[in-house]
């Protein structure tokens, strides 16, 4: 494991609102007018699609936002609810942080077998026994889902991970340099950060059910990202650059485990290089907890689009951006 890295030379970076997550509320199994808890974001041409860990739907919102430097003046349109698994959460916090599949993670997949034009998975984090379950949704030409979507059991996958890490919990995902790239989050209590890569030519088979059997981690690597205040910063998300680096978020959440929610202490982005070290690490003003990131080019600059979680189902997710000059 690297060593640590610190605060003292990080830019501290400015985060703009966008809006918050709107949905229609006739779409909404709770008739809530707004999707809260944001966990996973992914941009495919002018759409931004976003998991969310308490809810069985994936949320598609326009994107006006690709390069935003100025606040957007007119009111954002709603997003639509697509629905990745039957049935209905319970409507009590409680109950419902028990039965939720908690997708954590949504990862843009290149073309496989039965979806030509590639995919969005959305991964549980297997936390719990009963999430351990993935959505693959096939989407068409135009970048949106085609109605073909397929109910994915992560149990073989995340078995062996459990044995490493007691304390499981895959909160990113990417694809980078031809691996399916997940990413273990780490917590004040023993389960570090970590780096876990499938080979993506050997996961697409079974993903697309040509195997019955998912291949072996190619890697594990762990990263120590620093702490703020006392409290460790873990993983919440990535992305892709160019070349094989990859950029992620990552929160200091004073909680002990995977299942109990924490004060969010500090927010970050970071930038691993393709050789696989850690390169920059910016706080984010504010301490917003980020939970989905996606990454567009702009010039010589990186904007990333952030979603964020309140761990308050009465309040809205927010769309945020930050750019970095690189």
């Amino acid at each position: 494991m690297e060593n640590p890295p610190t605060f003292q030379s990080a830019r501290t970076l400015p985060t703009q609102f966008i809006h918050t997550l709107q949905v229609d509320p006739s779409q909404h199994p709770r008739g809530l007018a707004y999707l809260s808890a944001a966990s996973g974001l992914v941009r495919v041409r002018h759409r931004h699609f976003v998991v969310a860990d308490d809810e069985l739907h994936l949320g598609v919102f326009e994107d006006a936002t690709a390069a935003q430097t100025q606040p957007l003046t007119d009111e954002p349109s709603m997003g639509s609810l697509v629905r990745l698994l039957e049935g209905d959460l319970p409507h009590d916090k409680g109950k419902r942080k028990k039965a939720k599949p908690d997708f954590e993670s949504l990862v843009l997949l290149p073309p496989l077998p039965g979806c030509p034009a590639g995919a969005l998975l959305a991964l549980g984090s297997g936390s719990k026994p009963n999430r351990e379950t993935a959505v693959l949704i096939a989407l068409d030409v135009q970048g949106l889902p085609n109605g073909r979507m397929a109910v994915v059991d992560f149990s073989a996958v995340y078995a062996p991970l459990r044995k490493r890490f007691v304390d499981l919990n895959i909160e990113g995902a990417l694809i980078v340099s031809g691996d399916l790239v997940l990413l273990q989050r780490g917590n004040k209590g023993t389960a570090p950060n970590a780096i876990v890569r499938f080979d993506w030519n050997l996961m697409a088979p079974w993903l697309a059910s040509a195997q019955t059997q998912p291949p072996p981690a190619k890697s594990v690597q762990l990263m120590d990202l620093g702490s703020v205040d006392g409290v460790p910063l873990g993983f919440t998300d990535g992305a892709a650059l160019h070349g094989g680096a990859w950029a992620f978020t990552a929160v200091a959440e004073d909680t002990d485990d995977s299942y109990l929610d924490g004060v969010c202490v500090a927010s970050v982005v970071g930038i691993v290089g393709v050789d696989g070290k850690l390169q920059q690490l910016h706080r984010l003003d504010g301490a917003p907890k980020v939970e989905g990131m996606a990454a567009l080019a702009d010039g010589s600059d990186w904007v990333f689009t952030l979603v964020t979680d309140p761990d308050d189902p009465a309040k809205a997710a927010q769309l945020l951006q930050v750019r970095l000059p690189v």
